[in-house]
């Protein structure tokens, strides 16, 4: 059976030709289930620089052909197949694969008619500093093992759309990582800068100092004061500072947490510090704001 179906999608694949003209088309059959997760839903998407994502399952017919956009397409496949059309050739799209198609590439995608069936997520990142390693990678269909988890935190993600700002926030967090952990055919200083940051997020009661996060990324702190302005419009510190005091503003939701326990847990030693530096990123004391908040929810 499994030989039969390989020699069907030979079959299939050999009747259809590279392109060279392109149009902009779009079609899905009734039987197509699709759901989004667009920026005005998920706020912390464009955040991160991703201006749209969505899951789909797909049967009875579904294409889409681009002429080039402005954005890379990510495709993560699950079950069943779909068929890749490019201007160079034509190739199956198969389960726990990743499809890269770096921004402004024509590119046709479909559902292969042997399987009839395609369970996939797709993702849209921006052309940025941040996604290089995509452009990088150029059009190709890679090995990837991690499908059905990017397809968990899609639908997490997808569950909070009006829903709890901090749990959202950690989802995508992780999406990230999943992200940056797709090697790029040169080893990117770029990607291993956000990977730092993610770590730093998990281990804010470090005492970090920019010269301990070059290092770790292998740069020069000029370097990594450089890539961290181009991916998150600050300096490595102020990163370091708004990370630890959106963490706090957060933990100040709870009375179980006290002041002297959120600072400890971020990495100020000295309650004091951390009063002082939360009055200036935010404008009045920690207990103030934990009260405005108490307040707002009588």
């Amino acid at each position: 059976m499994c030989k039969n179906r390989q020699n069907l999608c030979k079959s299939v694949i050999s009747k259809i030709k590279p392109k060279s003209q392109w149009q902009e088309d779009v079609y899905l059959a009734d039987a197509c289930k699709e759901r989004f997760l667009t920026t005005s839903d998920i706020p912390e998407l464009h955040q991160e620089q991703i201006f749209m994502a969505g899951m789909a399952e797909l049967a009875d017919g579904y294409h889409v052909e681009r002429c080039g956009v402005a954005i890379h397409t990510l495709i993560f496949t699950l079950e069943g197949s779909g068929i890749l059309t490019t201007a160079e050739r034509v190739e199956l799209i198969e389960p726990y694969t990743l499809l890269v198609i770096p921004a402004h590439m024509p590119f046709r995608f479909e559902l292969n008619p042997v399987d009839n069936y395609w369970k996939m997520v797709w993702l849209l990142p921006q052309v940025s500093e941040k996604w290089k390693q995509f452009a990088e990678l150029g059009q190709t269909i890679l090995p990837y093992h991690q499908c059905e988890q990017i397809w968990s935190l899609l639908n997490l993600i997808h569950c909070e759309i009006n829903g709890r700002t901090a749990f959202r926030r950690l989802l995508v967090s992780e999406l990230n990582l999943k992200l940056t952990g797709v090697e790029s055919k040169s080893t990117s200083s770029v990607s291993r800068v956000h990977t730092l940051f993610n770590e730093v997020q998990s281990q804010l009661h470090l005492p970090w100092t920019v010269k301990e996060m070059a290092s770790q990324c292998f740069i020069s702190e000029e370097q990594l004061n450089r890539i961290s302005k181009n991916l998150y419009a600050m300096s490595p510190r102020t990163r370091l500072i708004h990370l630890r005091m959106e963490k706090a503003a957060d933990l100040l939701q709870y009375r179980e947490w006290t002041i002297s326990m959120i600072a400890q847990r971020l990495g100020y030693k000295d309650p004091y510090n951390f009063t002082h530096r939360f009055r200036k990123y935010f404008g009045c004391s920690p207990s103030r704001y934990r009260k405005n908040i108490l307040e707002t929810h009588l």
